[in-house]
């Protein structure tokens, strides 16, 4: 399979986000998995706004629609987790940390999901769901992760766009 590299990519554009971005003496990471991009230029734009870092999650097999909303929606409702490249960011060093997804079926998509696992204790965390509807059915099932990691859900937010 063909690597079909960041969200942006995948539109047919490139974008000056496809890479980490690292601010100096920074406290607050958000991290965000995009699909078709839409959740990408909230997070982006979060990022500027909030002088965050942001690092995208990537899935290590990159995938089509197909395989998305069929596999994907299944693996998604089943709470799931598909193997994601490693981060090249050191989560250890942010005391907050704010995640960003689409919905898939109500939930979060297997790649945030392996993200969730990734997550360290002690860390302040805010969760923002992205969905056409603004609504999803996940947020017990993020907040039981999370506190299984040792950290807090501060925050969760269902965004519609």
């Amino acid at each position: 399979m063909q690597d079909l590299g960041s969200c942006a990519e995948r539109r047919g554009g490139s974008s000056p986000f496809d890479r980490t971005i690292r601010r100096k003496n920074m406290s607050h990471l958000i991290i965000y998995y995009s699909f078709s991009g839409k959740t990408e230029k909230i997070a982006v734009e979060m990022a500027k706004n909030e002088s965050a870092d942001v690092f995208e999650i990537k899935d290590i097999k990159p995938f089509g629609k197909f395989k998305a909303y069929t596999a994907g929606i299944i693996a998604s409702i089943r709470g799931k987790a598909w193997k994601i490249k490693p981060p090249d960011v050191e989560i250890t060093r942010y005391d907050k940390i704010t995640m960003l997804a689409p919905v898939w079926a109500d939930n979060p998509p297997p790649a945030f999901n392996a993200m969730l696992e990734l997550l360290p204790s002690g860390k302040s965390v805010i969760v923002k769901m992205v969905s056409v509807s603004g609504k999803s059915k996940c947020k017990d099932r993020i907040e039981s992760i999370v506190k299984s990691k040792g950290s807090n859900l501060d925050q969760f937010e269902d965004i519609k766009v």
